[in-house]
């Protein structure tokens, strides 16, 4: 019955299934270490072809973990290769009918808040774009990072100081 239980995940529907509660959250997770859209899809995506690949092998219960725990190797892999991100993440030149003072403090302050980004400790810069830009809750941080849920509070404490000691203004 077990390997039975374990076979479920290589059937399209329960697969599909998968995908679609995890997908968003995992791309988020992974969005927000890479600091760049395209290879936080090419994680995810290789996470999931190692999730059908490896099929037979993962319960659908452990799918989750799974997933993440791959995408994150694959984070780790790339960041190996590379010591660049967030800071040269993609800056798309906009036109708009804003006055040239209002883009430059917009600028400015988009500076300010990418390096005090950029300067909090990986577990606190998470933390806090997770909380505050995806919306989860503390308990849901602490499942996904494996940590208690105080850690997660002391991580968005400090980050939380932190960014206020480096943005004035704020």
């Amino acid at each position: 019955m077990n390997l039975e239980h374990q076979q479920n995940i290589c059937e399209e529907t329960v697969y599909r299934r998968v995908f679609n509660e995890t997908s968003k959250t995992i791309f988020n997770y992974i969005y927000y270490k890479f600091g760049n859209e395209e290879k936080a899809n090419d994680a995810v995506q290789e996470a999931f072809v190692k999730l059908w690949e490896n099929c037979a092998k993962v319960s659908p219960d452990k799918a989750k973990s799974y997933l993440y725990t791959v995408a994150n190797n694959l984070y780790l892999n790339v960041l190996k290769a590379e010591k660049v991100r967030l800071k040269y993440a993609d800056k798309t030149l906009k036109t708009t009918n804003e006055s040239p003072e209002f883009i430059m403090e917009e600028a400015e302050f988009k500076e300010k808040l990418d390096n005090a980004l950029n300067s909090l400790p990986e577990n606190q810069r998470i933390t806090f774009l997770l909380n505050r830009i995806d919306g989860k809750k503390y308990a849901e941080i602490a499942k996904m990072e494996n940590v208690s849920v105080k850690a997660i509070e002391k991580r968005m404490h400090l980050a939380l100081k932190s960014l206020r000691e480096r943005i004035d203004g704020i």
